[in-house]
């Protein structure tokens, strides 16, 4: 009724999306009916129409504890929506709502009551004149209740539609109204009125179009149509609780506490069972561990019902048969989803009646103490050791009026992952570990098609996320797929995989790596970008054309190349690994010295002159004995089976190899050779390009080359002359630079021969002079020794706050015990900094400008030492 009276007013009638959020990261699963629509309201996407209404399913979990306690909460809903995307606005929307209610579904209209935000006069004034409300039956309340929004996004004022369900559903008290805590007043519809937008932080900012997002939920609906009691008590929910009953042998409202878990199994049940139909599965995180937590709820409660045996599946045939015509999708999935509850089930039942034992010891222990709440410690063993969930024990507790040490459980949990981590071994390389693969059926085998097509359609037979098999994979998920027979080349051989996308319907997932698992298993690793993947899918699979293409030329050119070495080098080089990509090849080879400049040229010019003579690819497959007789190449070192598969290229290579190739060597374009260098004792690894990759390389360098020339001013052809010419300049500059700070030197320090010392028979300078470098050091040394005659000079200068200090000692000083070096040593402690060097000539640098005159000082009575 809902879907065609909007229909009927310009809607387009949208099915309902997945409880799978779709690039939103701010919700973990769908919670109402304008969450899938979020793109539209912002703008970000172009909506199929500006008028649109779903039914949309929803699960909402944050008050999971409240569920089942009374019969408000559930956590499954289906919200009926009418939305405008910039369209139509208030007048409409309020118009259309009233008409729905009164005209269509035949609700009293004495018996409805609209609300409006305080600031709200526009929507006041729609009510009271236009739809006629007296103004006393228009309630106005705060931001808390008429005012919508949900964590980041879209968000307005609302105007709600309240129904009287009269006096027996009513509190009784004075004055109950709307807004009552009571069931008698219900509300039944919420016009949103969408005009900003929330950061998530508060900030708010006016949407460019206006929007329109109607929310009316399902079930509240059918509880005021159907007068009953709760939403547990419509037709189709109480049949589904009917069904608890019948399989926990009791009836519904005999008893609070038996009512509490009946209300929780029906509720949950539900919930898991639209879950699973959309892909989720159950985990420990995210969205999986909110299904995984109401699977054990529903165990839980079925259990204290007295409900033998596995019972979750059962149950969910009754959610589909009640739902499937609105969702074709449950009866669809429907051994998808048998399978995930009767495993899980079974996993959860192994665990809790041990878990419940134990607690119980537990609660014995704290009774006998005198506590009322469990240690994080034993909190954690029942988790850790006896795979008990946390928030079950929490929930045992509370039924109890105990309390767990949450503190001391988060703790200890911390604790274990930092020892995990510490202690983890090898993983794969999607981080998950090595064990996820090996616990696939070994039945299981994949055979790969890929060498005669690069698309074709198989069956799923495995699904893993990144640390365990899964019946399904949903979006946003990161996994693995394992199907029959695939295109995709898994990486083997240095080849690196295919890359490319897997396909089902709407369904997406990005095959990001290919991987070749034990026992002739392929795994596809990547994300699902949109939809869902589930065990049994047909799915079709195509492999990147480019990468392939790009691959295979570059797989074809390692085969001439190493036929090139061995031409060149010698029949002893053998290949000893390569790694085969879309953008360059690298080849590792035995040899046993750096490769020549000529040997390189040589090895260059013969492959591009078989990519030149377009030699044909031919491949065949035969036993490894006629492949022998043939002169195919083996690789050394490689182990292979009864048949193998021998690449012919022309006459000029044959080797053995699974890889996959270009029909003719013409394909490859051309070969350059980047780099040859050692790897390893006896190894060498040559790296290079071809094809397109070879082209890119030639760009960037023709763009370094641009830029190196436009850098001094010249054509990229006269580069070579410019810059020959520069150095020439720069070496005239060069030496005139050196005879000016020469002679700056000297005249700094000007005549200071008056200040030589006469000590042992040796003639002693010590001086200092400004800004000189330790090379104009030296050159002042040679000239003052000219000067002196038989002596030592010692010069100290400070630049850009650090000090140099020089001796030089003559020939004939020498003789006499005079050391340079050991001069330098006893002396640079003065300035910081230490040297040394030999009997002729030593330096030192330093740190401190202000020890200069000390040292100078002490240089005289080291030398009194050394010569006396």
């Amino acid at each position: 009724m809902f879907l065609d009276f909007f229909e009927s007013k310009g809607h387009l009638a949208m099915k309902s999306f997945s409880l799978v959020p779709h690039n939103d990261n701010s919700l973990l699963l769908i919670n109402s009916g304008m969450a899938p629509l979020k793109p539209y309201f912002t703008g970000q996407e172009i909506p199929p129409r500006t008028r649109v209404c779903t039914c949309q399913k929803c699960i909402r979990t944050g008050d999971i504890e409240n569920i089942g306690k009374t019969a408000r909460h559930g956590t499954f809903f289906e919200m009926l929506g009418n939305f405008s995307f910039g369209d139509y606005f208030k007048t409409e929307a309020i118009h259309w709502s009233w008409e729905f209610l009164t005209e269509v579904v035949g609700l009293s209209a004495d018996r409805l009551y609209p609300s409006v935000f305080e600031d709200d006069d526009e929507a006041f004034r729609i009510w009271h004149e236009e739809i006629g409300i007296p103004a006393e039956r228009i309630f106005h309340f705060g931001r808390e209740d008429n005012f919508w929004e949900h964590g980041a996004g879209p968000c307005g004022p609302c105007s709600e539609i309240y129904y009287d369900r009269g006096e027996k559903y009513g509190c009784g008290k004075e004055g109950c109204t709307v807004g009552c805590d009571c069931d008698r007043y219900i509300e039944v519809w919420n016009n949103v009125f969408t005009q900003f937008n929330n950061d998530g932080h508060g900030h708010y900012t006016e949407l460019e179009h206006k929007n329109i997002d109607t929310g009316m939920g399902l079930e509240r609906l059918a509880v005021v149509v159907q007068d009953v009691d709760s939403l547990f008590t419509v037709d189709t929910n109480k049949a589904l609780l009917d069904r608890v009953c019948e399989l926990a042998h009791t009836q519904y409202q005999k008893g609070h506490e038996t009512d509490v878990s009946l209300r929780i199994v029906a509720d949950h049940i539900k919930s898991c069972t639209f879950m699973i139909s959309d892909g989720i599965m159950p985990s420990n995180e995210g969205r999986g561990y909110v299904l995984r937590r109401l699977l054990r709820r529903a165990a839980r409660h079925g259990k204290k019902l007295g409900i033998g045996g596995e019972f979750l599946a059962e149950l969910s045939r009754t959610v589909i048969a009640l739902s499937k015509d609105g969702y074709p999708e449950l009866e669809e999935k429907s051994a998808m989803i048998f399978k995930v509850l009767s495993q899980e089930e079974d996993k959860f039942n192994k665990t809790i009646d041990q878990g419940l034992s134990i607690l119980s010891e537990m609660e014995e222990e704290m009774a006998a103490k005198g506590e009322k709440t469990l240690s994080g410690e034993n909190a954690f063993k029942l988790y850790d050791t006896y795979g008990f969930p946390v928030d079950l024990t929490r929930e045992i507790l509370e039924e109890k009026g105990l309390l767990i040490d949450e503190e001391g459980f988060a703790a200890s949990m911390k604790k274990q992952k930092e020892q995990a981590r510490a202690a983890r071994k090898t993983t794969n390389y999607m981080g998950a570990d090595v064990t996820v693969y090996q616990s696939i059926d070994p039945s299981v085998t994949t055979e790969f098609i890929g060498y005669d097509c690069l698309e074709a359609d198989s069956q799923i037979t495995v699904l893993t996320t990144e640390n365990e098999l899964s019946e399904a994979l949903t979006d946003g998920q990161t996994g693995t797929i394992l199907v029959r027979e695939t295109p995709f080349y898994a990486t083997m051989g240095g080849q690196q995989a295919d890359i490319g996308v897997i396909a089902a319907g709407d369904a997406e997932f990005i095959v990001k790596d290919t991987v070749k698992l034990q026992g002739g298993k392929v795994g596809h690793v990547g994300c699902v970008s949109k939809g869902m993947f589930k065990v049994g899918d047909t799915v079709s699979l195509r492999v990147d054309r480019e990468n392939r293409a790009l691959t295979a030329k570059n797989h074809s050119a390692t085969h001439l190349l190493h036929k090139a070495l061995r031409t060149v080098l010698g029949s002893h080089v053998e290949q000893a690994g390569s790694l085969v990509e879309s953008g360059r090849l690298r080849f590792d080879f035995t040899h046993f010295a750096a490769m020549t400049r000529e040997e390189l040229d040589r090895v260059e010019a013969l492959v591009n002159q078989a990519i030149a003579d377009s030699l044909p690819v031919v491949t065949e497959v035969m036993s490894l004995d006629e492949a022998r007789k043939t002169g195919a190449m083996a690789l050394f070192g490689e182990k292979y089976g009864e048949k193998v598969r021998v690449v012919k290229m022309g006459d000029f290579s044959t080797e053995l190899c699974g890889g996959t190739h270009v029909e003719n060597t013409g394909s490859i374009s051309a070969f350059k050779i980047l780099s040859e260098a050692g790897i390893a004792a006896g190894v060498r690894r040559i790296e290079a390009l071809t094809s397109s990759g070879l082209m890119e390389h030639y760009k960037e360098v023709e763009k370094e080359l641009a830029r190196a020339a436009g850098l001094v001013k010249a054509a990229p052809a006269d580069l070579s002359a410019k810059i020959s010419s520069m150095l020439e300049e720069l070496k005239a500059l060069h030496s005139e630079n050196e005879k000016l700070k020469s002679r700056l030197a000297g005249d700094s320090l000007g005549d200071v021969m008056n200040q030589a010392q006469e000590i042992g028979g040796l003639k002693f300078l010590a001086v200092s002079v400004k800004d000189v470098d330790m090379n104009g050091l030296r050159n002042l040394g040679d000239k003052l020794k000219e000067k002196l005659g038989e002596g030592v000079v010692l010069i100290a200068s400070v630049q850009d706050g650090r000090v140099s200090l020089m001796a030089s000692a003559t020939d004939g000083a020498q003789k006499k015990g005079a050391h340079a070096g050991n001069l330098i040593k006893a002396i640079a402690g003065c300035v910081g900094g230490g040297g040394g060097g030999r009997p002729g000539m030593a330096q030192a640098g330093g740190k401190n400008p202000a020890g200069v005159d000390e040292a100078l000082k002490k240089a005289a009575d080291v030398v009194a030492e050394q010569v006396k």
